[in-house]
């Protein structure tokens, strides 16, 4: 029994595990959810709804990635671009999870099915910095169904 709260002229006491939360706190909060969805553009919104998804799945955010780190990544390609080079060429896709880019990057690959803009996918693998930019090489990755 730790917290007192007043309700009606009367002392409630409750435990660590539950909580007195004030009616007219709770329809603030919605309030400014509501006031949040009407003024934040459609970019933002995809943002939050990604890195909800991620956060759900048990995914890590590519914002607190670091160098040489495992990791697993859930997001939405935003770009696929084939490199033709002379000595390995290389398909390239951007995942986006709504907190930053990382790039996959596919060697030895002309095209892979279904890795294509706008689909959402799960990406493992080792993160690397290229050019500033995070990468990983060659991930293990699994299409997600489509919305």
């Amino acid at each position: 029994m730790s917290c007192l709260a007043e309700e009606g002229g009367t002392d409630v006491m409750t435990t660590d595990s539950e909580k007195v939360v004030d009616p007219s706190v709770e329809q603030a909060r919605g309030l400014r959810k509501f006031f949040r969805r009407l003024t934040a553009s459609e970019a933002e919104l995809d943002a939050e709804e990604l890195q909800r998804d991620a956060k759900q799945c048990g995914s890590m955010p590519a914002l607190a990635c670091v160098r040489g780190q495992v990791v697993s990544l859930k997001g939405r390609l935003r770009t696929v671009v084939y490199t033709p080079r002379t000595n390995l060429p290389t398909l390239e896709a951007e995942l986006f999870d709504g907190s930053d880019l990382v790039t996959l990057v596919f060697l030895g690959r002309r095209h892979i099915a279904g890795i294509e803009p706008g689909r959402a996918i799960t990406a493992r693998g080792r993160i690397a910095v290229r050019d500033g930019r995070k990468v990983l090489y060659n991930p293990y990755y699994e299409l997600d169904t489509p919305r």
